[in-house]
C-alpha cells in the first residue's frame, strides 16, 4: 500500500483506519479489537485514528486493551487521535454544556488522559478536534509546540477547520502543522470547490477524510450516484465502498480516507478501493450525480 509522508520523519498508510464506533460494539474484547488491528495490517493499513471523545471517551481505553494484551502491535501502527470537545459524559460528566476547549490546561490533561488510556508513550498525531470560537491561538500553538518539543506527540494537526482557522492557529505555532481531517465524499463535495482541498494542495499539504462512505449513506442509498457506483462497481468486481473511496483517492491532493466499520468481513474489504481505476470522465460522471447536475 501507497505511503503518504505528514512530516519528514512520519508517514502514514493511504487508507486509515477509524475506531469511532469501536466502542459501540457488543464484542470490545482485546482479543476481537486486536483481530480488527490485524486485518488491518494484512493489508498494509497501519494507521488508527481515534479521539478521546469516541464512545463517550472509552474508546481510546477500547485500544488500549489490545495493545497492553499484545504490546507488540503499538510498533507496528501510527495512532492519531484528538481533543477539545468537552460534552457531559465520562470524565467530564460534570460539564454544564458541550463546549470546546482549546487551553494549555486542557489540551495537556486530554494527551495525558489519551496515553494513559491506550497504554503507549507517545501520539503520532494530535489533532484539536474543532475549531473553538474561544481559541487563543498563541496559547495553543504554544501548547501543541511544547508537546511536541516533550516528545509526547510526534506531530499535530487540526480536524474541521477552514483556511483562516488554519492560518490562525500557524501563526501562534514553530511546529508546522501536518494536516486537517475534514468531512469529503460523495455526500460532501463541497470541499472540492469551496477553497478547503485547493488551500491544503496549494501547500502540499495531504488532507484527511472523515465519512468517506457519507455515514453509511452511499452503502444503502438509491438514485443517481448509487446507480454510477453500481455501474463501476459491477464492471471492476468490487463493491460500491471501494468505488466511493476510490473516487477520493483519485484526486491529486493526496486525501486519506478514514474508513470504520466493525465488520471484520468489511473490514478485510477496506483496500480493494485500491484495485479501483477511474479515468477522468469516469470520476466527473460520480462527481456530476452528486451534484445533482452537469458541470457548468
Amino acid at each position: 500500500m501507497d505511503r503518504v509522508s505528514l512530516t519528514s520523519d512520519l508517514t502514514f498508510s493511504r487508507l486509515v483506519y477509524g475506531m469511532w464506533r469501536v466502542a459501540d460494539d457488543a464484542d470490545t474484547s482485546p482479543t476481537h479489537v486486536e483481530a480488527k488491528i490485524q486485518t488491518c495490517l494484512d493489508q498494509g493499513i497501519t494507521t488508527f485514528d481515534q479521539a478521546d471523545i469516541y464512545g463517550g471517551y472509552v474508546a481510546e481505553a477500547v485500544l488500549g486493551g489490545a495493545l497492553k494484551a499484545n504490546p507488540s502491535l503499538r510498533a507496528k501502527m501510527e495512532i492519531v487521535t484528538k481533543c477539545d470537545i468537552v460534552a457531559p459524559a465520562g470524565r467530564y460528566s460534570d460539564a454544564r454544556v458541550k463546549h470546546y476547549d482549546t487551553s494549555r490546561k486542557h489540551i495537556e490533561y486530554s494527551v495525558d488522559c489519551s496515553l494513559r488510556d491506550m497504554g503507549i508513550d507517545h501520539i503520532d498525531l494530535l489533532l484539536i478536534h474543532r475549531p473553538d470560537p474561544l481559541m487563543d491561538h498563541n496559547e495553543t500553538g504554544a501548547a501543541l509546540d511544547d508537546l511536541v518539543q516533550s516528545g509526547k506527540v510526534r506531530s499535530v494537526g487540526v480536524s474541521n477547520f477552514r483556511p483562516y482557522d488554519w492560518e490562525l492557529l500557524q501563526a501562534g505555532m514553530k511546529t508546522q502543522l501536518a494536516t486537517n481531517q475534514i468531512e469529503i465524499s460523495l455526500a460532501e463535495v463541497a470541499p472540492f470547490t469551496n477553497g478547503d482541498i485547493a488551500f491544503h494542495q496549494r501547500q502540499g499539504q495531504p488532507l484527511m477524510a472523515w465519512s468517506p462512505l457519507g455515514g453509511g449513506g452511499l452503502m444503502t442509498g438509491k438514485g443517481d450516484v448509487a446507480d454510477r457506483l453500481d455501474a463501476i462497481a459491477a464492471d471492476q468486481g468490487v463493491d460500491r465502498a471501494a468505488v466511493a473511496v476510490a473516487f477520493l483517492l483519485h484526486h491529486p491532493a493526496n486525501i486519506l480516507p478514514v474508513l470504520g466499520t466493525n465488520n471484520l468481513e468489511r473490514i478485510a474489504k477496506i483496500s480493494d478501493a485500491l484495485k479501483v481505476q477511474l479515468d477522468r470522465e469516469t470520476w466527473f460522471s460520480l462527481y456530476e450525480a452528486a451534484l445533482g447536475r452537469e458541470v457548468a
